[in-house]
């Protein structure tokens, strides 16, 4: 017996002047034990699909058609309190941001044994035991001392952890994974594939894991559902979708996917058009906009020197220095980056990658070390002139799209407040023309402009935010995750438009991030990190080709198995 069946599935989205089909005629099932993949691009109606059956659906979105069914029992029209009652015990959900699904003003060990409490008859000593067992499981360090800290704590990747390890709590029937492994490095990633299989294969739960990763899909799926534009174009099992697929739109998704065994001058993009849209505009950077570099000051040597570069942070306050606690973030990190090229840093979670970015970029103030930015040293800064003209060089792209953009305010007015801030553009007029056309590069669309950030999905919001760091003509560019939201279709329309800016302008990027895949096609360079170390710094190809350093070789090697779309990509080409 199936554990979830979904029968012709319609969600609508009503506006002003039109109703918004997010999810048109969809039908799926799950079995006990089974993992289905539900696989698409931003936006093609994969979330909405997994809210409406757990009864999260935004208003005034609302079910306009069809059953979800739970062992049998419809499920769709139950009333809200016994619908609250499902969620947690029945059905265990994986939200896709960690940091606005959790608590900021409670502890990781309150929010969990607070879930365990609700749905399971266990003593206060007894949930919290579990609590910690459950923060081992998944792969969180020094789980009995970690478990009392605060959610603002812990990087991205291990919040996500805290937030599976909140889904499974209570031994739900069913779970609902919504980009699971979006935040986690690759050692990370294989420890939760690893337990989610398990959990189905031990436990019999059924999974419904919905996903942009290609390769989470190949590792963990049974079946696979590709969605596009709210609608079903294919679904069966894993090996005939993936390896043989015969829609030309999954052709064309599967082809787009980076390659970890050789490098390519530019990424495939998704192709497949079917119904009425935007499509992304080509601008000739050489005329554009963008393409009008400012003068800045020649550099003898490398652009970016980072020396022995410390970063640490009180765990333990005290009046007296000697009692005080400090969490070394970053310990003696040296590289350079020289102008016009890409510098990759990979490592797990919590490694200091993004802590090394938020002390170039002036957000930390580092323990120790310098930073050499051109001729000039970036710890010394006082002057908030300086500081704003170098602020105006370098840009970055955070890696969360959520809480990186005001919530409050049009997307136009986001991207237009560097440009007006700097003084880069000489009339309002001036301003919209830029946004507009940063929009369309972005494959937004100006139309965009007018909306929120909470009417886009986690995607989409992450092209508002590269549209927003372009927007001063940087320098650097610091991308902190810069795909980790992203589809493949868009990721490799966004990575593309990373290297012809690069080519164009003499850009120079560090990139931080956890796919190795995208690390070997975007970078020059990789210095690969571990607990706050910098272990490797070597070529790209050298990297992948002859690891020197033990803890490299074991990251390559956790790398997700890419065979069935390296078959698809041979028998399309």
């Amino acid at each position: 017996m199936n554990v979830l069946d979904i029968k012709d599935l319609r969600v609508e989205f009503p506006g002003r002047k039109s109703v918004f089909v997010a999810v048109d005629e969809v039908s799926l099932k799950v079995e006990a034990g089974k993992i289905l993949g539900v696989v698409g691009e931003s936006g093609a109606g994969k979330s909405t699909v997994g809210n409406a059956v757990i009864g999260l659906l935004q208003e005034p979105g609302h079910i306009a058609g069809g059953q979800v069914y739970l062992h049998g029992q419809r499920i769709d029209e139950l009333p809200y309190k016994k619908m609250r009652q499902l969620r947690g015990r029945k059905i265990g959900m994986i939200f896709q941001d960690p940091l606005t699904s959790l608590d900021p003003l409670q502890t990781v060990e309150a929010q969990l044994v607070e879930t365990i409490r609700t749905h399971l008859p266990l003593s206060g000593k007894e949930a919290q035991q579990r609590a910690i067992e459950l923060i081992d499981a998944v792969g969180i360090p020094n789980p009995a001392e970690r478990i009392k800290q605060y959610p603002h704590q812990f990087s991205g990747g291990m919040r996500q952890r805290v937030v599976i390890a909140l889904a499974l709590c209570a031994e739900p029937e069913l779970v609902i994974a919504d980009e699971p492994t979006t935040a986690l490095d690759v050692s990370i990633q294989a420890q939760i594939l690893e337990l989610m299989k398990k959990l189905c294969e031990e436990r019999n739960v059924a999974m419904l894991v919905i996903t942009h990763d290609m390769g989470v899909i190949a590792d963990i799926t049974d079946h696979v559902a590709v969605m596009y534009h709210g609608e079903l174009v294919e679904y069966g099992e894993t090996n005939q979708v993936l390896g043989a697929p015969n829609h030309p739109y999954t052709q064309s998704l599967i082809s787009a996917v980076p390659r970890p065994d050789i490098k390519v001058e530019r990424f495939p993009v998704v192709n497949y058009i079917e119904k009425a849209g935007t499509p992304q505009k080509h601008i000739d950077i050489s005329t554009h906009w963008l393409g009008k570099s400012r003068e800045y000051e020649k550099v003898n040597g490398p652009l970016v020197q980072i020396r022995d570069l410390e970063m640490r942070f009180e765990t333990k306050g005290s009046v007296f220095p000697s009692q005080r606690e400090y969490f070394h973030a970053v310990k003696k990190v040296s590289f350079d980056i020289n102008e016009g090229e890409t510098f990759g840093l990979v490592g797990e979670s919590g490694s200091g990658k993004s802590t090394v970015a938020r002390v170039v970029t002036g957000l930390y103030h580092p323990s120790g070390g310098s930073i050499l930015f051109g001729n000039t040293e970036l710890t010394s800064l006082k002057n908030q002139r300086e500081t704003m003209a170098m602020r105006r060089q370098m840009q970055m792209i955070f890696q969360d799209p959520y809480s990186s953009l005001n919530a409050r305010m049009r997307v136009k007015d986001i991207i237009a407040e560097p440009i007006k801030f700097h003084k880069l553009a000489s009339s309002n007029s001036e301003v919209r023309q830029i946004v507009d056309d940063l929009l369309d590069h972005v494959g937004l669309g100006a139309a965009a402009g007018l909306k929120f950030p909470h009417e886009f999905s986690g995607g989409q919001r992450q092209r508002i935010s590269i549209a927003r760091a372009l927007a001063t003509r940087p320098r650097f560019l610091i991308c902190d995750e810069p795909t980790s939201a992203l589809d493949v279709s868009i990721q490799a329309q966004i990575l593309n438009l990373l290297k012809d800016l690069q080519e164009e302008l003499g850009l120079t990027m560090l990139f931080i991030s956890h796919d190795l895949a995208v690390i070997r096609q975007m970078c020059n360079r990789i210095g690969v990190m571990r607990n706050g170390e910098l272990c490797e710094v070597a070529d790209c190809d050298q990297l992948f080709e002859n690891p020197q350093h033990e803890y490299t070789q074991q990251l390559l090697n956790l790398m997700p198995s890419m065979e069935l779309l390296s078959r698809a990509n041979l028998e399309t080409a």
